[in-house]
């Protein structure tokens, strides 16, 4: 059942959307080309238009100071948190991938912001096992192999502020969490949905924000 009015998004009307939004800085254009470039098989897990100016408007609104990221890949959605942080603020970047990472890092020392973000290569499980259990992380973003979304799960509400805000992305997994019998990363999602639906801890919404957006917050 369906209530209220809701608008297809067109490739049009997506467009207009970008073009109302604010544009990629300099940094983050070349970052895009760079990332098409170098990894055009790969390219679609940098994150959408749409979620860098979503992504650094959270940030703001909620006065992170402390963000961790599960799964940065070439940067760009660290690079737009970090644009956002104050000059004090700290990101910690998960990853596995060297190569991917490097031009990460070289997006981050060219708009200034490489002071604020702390890249650790291990697999993010043993690195968020590794922070100090007290609720101190203000804002997560996790975009990472889905299989393990309960487990970072996990491992990151303990450790968020009260009001702190956890953001997930690809919780549609391009529509197949619809499907009951679906499996492999579909099948983790649509289970990971379904226990951030029942998480007490948390009060969360889920928006149709490119690959659907997860937003929760820590109660």
């Amino acid at each position: 059942m369906t209530s209220g009015r809701r608008t297809e998004l067109t490739d049009e009307l997506y467009a207009y959307m970008v073009e109302h939004n604010p544009p990629p800085n300099a940094v983050q254009r070349e970052l895009i080309e760079v990332t098409r470039s170098k990894f055009p098989q790969a390219a679609g897990m940098q994150v959408a238009r749409d979620q860098g100016p979503l992504l650094a408007l959270l940030v703001r609104l909620t006065g992170a100071r402390h963000i961790v990221e599960v799964g940065t890949f070439t940067g760009m959605s660290s690079l737009a948190m970090a644009q956002a942080l104050p000059a004090d603020g700290t990101l910690l970047a998960c990853d596995v991938s060297e190569e991917w990472t490097a031009y990460a890092r070289q997006a981050w020392a060219d708009a200034g912001v490489a002071d604020r973000i702390e890249l650790r290569i291990a697999p993010a499980l043993e690195t968020l096992a590794a922070l100090p259990q007290e609720p101190h992380i203000d804002l997560v973003f996790l975009d990472a192999d889905k299989d393990n979304y309960t487990a970072y799960w996990e491992e990151l509400v303990p450790r968020v502020r009260q009001g702190g805000l956890l953001v997930v992305d690809n919780v549609f997994m391009n529509g197949g969490v619809i499907d009951p019998d679906a499996t492999g990363a579909p099948a983790a999602i649509r289970e990971f949905n379904e226990r951030v639906r029942g998480d007490k801890r948390v009060e969360s919404v889920m928006i149709p924000v490119a690959d659907g957006v997860t937003l929760a917050r820590k109660v």
